[in-house]
């Protein structure tokens, strides 16, 4: 199973301070036990929402593109983990013991990505087909 973790945001993450020496050690060090154990995929984190933008998409297929910053900052991701483990709860442990990645209270939500077979019959061999070509292509490009 895969899942991501996701970092939300915080008031110093939002306005661009990065970590400490100490933090990206400890993250560095937790980082390293993810890979040692064989269930980290990726892991980033991400600079301020006002380096981004959000494309929003209306109902009459128009596309309007707003520039970050954006103001509530408990709603956004500050960085993430992918994740490849036996179990949902093994998730949740291994964040359990993830170092707390602001000085601050915060929070990282956990959740499980979607698989094929999470589709249903809408999840046809031509899309299959498609899918494994790109997750291929995907992984050249890398």
């Amino acid at each position: 199973m895969r899942v991501m973790a996701i970092v939300k945001g915080s008031e110093e993450s939002e306005a661009g301070k990065m970590p400490s020496e100490e933090m990206l050690t400890q993250m560095g060090n937790f980082n390293e036990e993810l890979v040692k154990a064989g269930v980290m995929l990726a892991g980033e984190g991400l600079l301020p929402s006002s380096k981004g933008a959000r494309v929003r998409f209306g109902g009459d297929g128009e596309r309007t593109v707003v520039d970050g910053p954006f103001t509530e900052t408990k709603e956004l991701v500050a960085g993430y983990w992918l994740l490849q483990v036996g179990s949902f709860e093994e998730a949740v442990e291994w964040m359990k013991r993830c170092p707390n990645p602001h000085d601050e209270e915060g929070e990282i939500e956990i959740r499980q990505v979607a698989e094929a077979e999470d589709f249903g019959e809408e999840y046809t061999p031509e899309v299959r087909e498609q899918e494994e070509r790109l997750r291929a292509q995907t992984e050249q490009n890398q």
